[in-house]
């Protein structure tokens, strides 16, 4: 209904003409007129507003974006009359040749052009201010270069909401879940592809890093690597649009580490996003050049007739050139890892340890430590509601405290509940990437029993996410360090007191036992042994690890601590699982500072000091050979282990510890005799 000017109003009579009041009550069609009630302003509803300067839908729909700016003085305005002012375009020009520098070939002196911004929003954003943002779009102009043939644009430090929006429009197998995390898929890897992994072997790594039996190390040359890293450089330019992250290791700022991510998928850069450290937006003006890069090229395999390669997958670190290459594999957390590995070999190098642990403080600042392999129970232990989470996987010691190398949590999925895990429940909310789970296609509610995907099914969120985490990711020198081991042959016993060589020894060992299924389906435990507990990501020999964890450990006065989580009374398929009650007490003790205080006796073979009672546990079943029924059995069981302890620890007897190799030695007294 609207005013023709003269005190008359129009309506819509239902057939799609219109019909007017002429003002003495008929209209002129013959119907009722429709009275209205005026203000005394003369207008019916005083809503009104000044009209949109928008000329088209896509100029509207600019108007609903509000520009981001970036909030820090210049660097150079307090420096007088002759100061030298860097502009916030001169700034984002420095920072769009770094990202085309990351982008170079070895076929061309310089990257590609860039751009920022994506392609597809290219021609429908109107230029409604000149003010140069974090998402300004730069013109590109034609210069005469091979590289300039075409424009690589650059999506930079995307926020989840905009990472949302270019998984869902552009990649298949993206959802968004009834909690609203993103649901996504990582192709036909489902997992890590360590076979894969390979490290540039030169004259300096050839002397620093661990080779040959038992190292996660497999070797390449520069040249190859160059031939992989051009492979990848050159499927990311070919793309209209690449991902760059630029984001931080390490919570110590006296010690973190630039890191920038160039990717092909929104899915990898938003699993990215979560996991390393988010700058500020005055951090990210001033970012500079990277540390380390990572070309992450995925979905494009590698030559399988390159040296060096057993199949279309293939990982590798160039520790000179601070560059990672990832092609043929999709699943993500290839690029958390690499990460790892590049700081367990740069952290050593300034007298910092580098920990595959979890890692929660108390109310008074007692710091305990958590290594564990898959299945121990880390994620659940360290996550405790009366302690802060510091971090539940990378770490770093240094002489400070400890220190969260991550700005995120990668926890697994698998049969997750909101009773037995609701923190890592409830952190599965917008913001979070759900890799390979099944979903209802109607609500989208999650099934994490289902395996249809892979067994390995993830989530990946900001540490902020949960509830009682400690932001910033820091603390003080740890007091306990606890290892975790779920012996599935039951004659470890639930807790043990470990000297400084005994530490050494079995954090060197990095045990559990997991259980394998034969054809008949008769099951038996086996035993695995990841050295420093995270044998996959160490660079250097494990004893150098070791070493530097017993250094610490004496300065600091902490105590190392056996915790099996495993089964007592019996072997996997007679005894029973040690219940998770009973080892919460257990945890309990030592940070209460208790155990510590307790009497102890000495175990046979392994020379463990047991404590005879622990408050809220059963005292019976704190020494194993209690619990069996069959002593013959037990003991048989614990010769067996303790040949396997000693047939793995020969891969580690050649290596010399310092001048006299006294810390050898005492290492393998600290191990089991038989």
């Amino acid at each position: 209904m609207a005013s023709n000017g003269n005190g008359e109003f129009t309506f819509a009579n239902g057939n799609g003409t219109a019909a007017v009041a002429n003002g003495n009550g008929t209209a002129r069609n013959g119907l009722a007129k429709i009275q209205t009630q005026k203000k005394g302003n003369g207008m019916c509803h005083d809503d009104s507003t000044p009209p949109v300067k928008a000329q088209t839908i896509d100029e509207l729909h600019s108007l609903q974006k509000k520009k981001s700016a970036p909030t820090t003085p210049i660097k150079g305005t307090q420096g007088g009359a002759f100061a030298i002012t860097l502009s916030e375009v001169e700034r984002q020009k420095q920072q769009l040749q770094s990202i085309s520098a990351s982008l170079a070939s070895l076929t061309r002196e310089t990257g590609p052009k860039v751009v920022r911004g994506d392609p597809a929003k290219q021609s429908e954003t109107p230029k409604v201010s000149s003010h140069v943002s974090h998402h300004h779009h730069f013109t590109p102009t034609i210069s005469v270069s091979d590289s300039a043939l075409k424009f690589t644009h650059v999506l930079y430090n995307l926020s989840p909401a905009e990472l949302y929006e270019q998984a869902i429009k552009y990649e298949k197998g993206s959802f968004i879940t009834s909690t609203g995390a993103l649901a996504t898929l990582s192709g036909a890897k489902t997992g890590r592809s360590p076979r894969d992994k390979r490290v540039v072997k030169d004259d300096t790594t050839e002397d620093e890093l661990w080779w040959g039996r038992g190292s996660p190390n497999i070797e390449m040359d520069e040249h190859t690597f160059m031939v992989n890293r051009e492979r990848a450089v050159d499927y990311l330019n070919s793309l209209d649009k690449v991902f760059v992250n630029d984001q931080f290791l390490n919570w110590d700022p006296e010690n973190r580490i630039k890191v920038r991510i160039v990717s092909a998928r929104a899915y990898h850069s938003l699993f990215m996003h979560n996991m390393c450290i988010r700058p500020t937006p005055e951090e990210l003006e001033n970012f500079g050049t990277p540390d380390f890069t990572i070309y992450n090229a995925g979905q494009f395999p590698c030559n399988r007739y390159t040296h060096y390669m057993t199949s279309s997958t293939s990982i590798d670190l160039n520790l000179a050139r601070r560059e990672m290459v990832i092609l043929g594999t999709m699943y993500a957390g290839e690029m958390k890892k690499g990460l790892f590995s590049v700081m367990h070999y740069l952290m050593p190098k300034r007298q910092i340890l580098s920990l595959h642990s979890g890692c929660n403080m108390g109310k008074d600042g007692d710091v305990a430590l958590f290594f564990g392999l898959s299945g121990t129970g880390k994620t659940t232990l360290s996550t405790d509601h009366n302690r802060y989470l510091i971090g539940d996987d990378e770490h770093c010691w240094t002489e400070n405290g400890v220190s969260n190398i991550e700005g995120g949590c990668y926890a697994k999925c698998i049969d997750l509940s909101g009773e037995k895990e609701p923190d890592i429940w409830n952190a599965i909310k917008f913001g979070a990437v759900l890799e390979n789970i099944v979903f209802d296609e109607h609500t989208r509610e999650v099934d994490y029993s289902d395996k249809s995907v892979t067994e390995n099914t993830r989530a990946a969120y900001p540490i902020e996410y949960i509830p009682n985490a400690k932001i910033p990711c820091v603390g003080p020198h740890p007091k306990n360090v606890i290892l975790l081991a779920c012996d599935a042959f039951g004659v470890l016993p639930p807790v043990s007191k470990l000297n400084l060589a005994q530490t050494m020894y079995h954090f060197i060992s990095g045990y559990t036992a997991l259980v394998a299924g034969t054809e008949d389906g008769i099951k038996e435990p086996t035993a695995t042994f990841s050295a420093c507990f995270g044998a996959a990501f160490i660079m250097l020999h494990p004893t150098k690890y070791a070493a530097m964890l017993a250094d610490k450990m004496l300065k600091h006065g902490a105590t190392g601590w056996l915790v099996n989580t495993g089964w007592s009374g019996g072997s996997y398929g007679s005894g029973k699982r040690i219940k998770l009650p009973y080892t919460r007490k257990i945890i309990d003790a030592i940070h209460d500072g208790s155990l510590l205080n307790a009497k102890y006796k000495k175990t046979e073979v392994f020379g463990l000091e047991i404590p005879t009672e622990v408050e809220g546990v059963p005292s019976e079943i704190l020494d194993p050979v209690n619990t069996w029924s069959d002593k013959n059995a037990y003991n048989e069981t614990l010769m067996k282990l303790a040949g396997l302890f000693k047939n793995n620890f020969e891969t580690f007897t050649n290596y010399q510890i310092g001048e006299d190799n006294k810390l050898t030695e005492e290492m393998l007294a600290a191990g089991p005799h038989c």
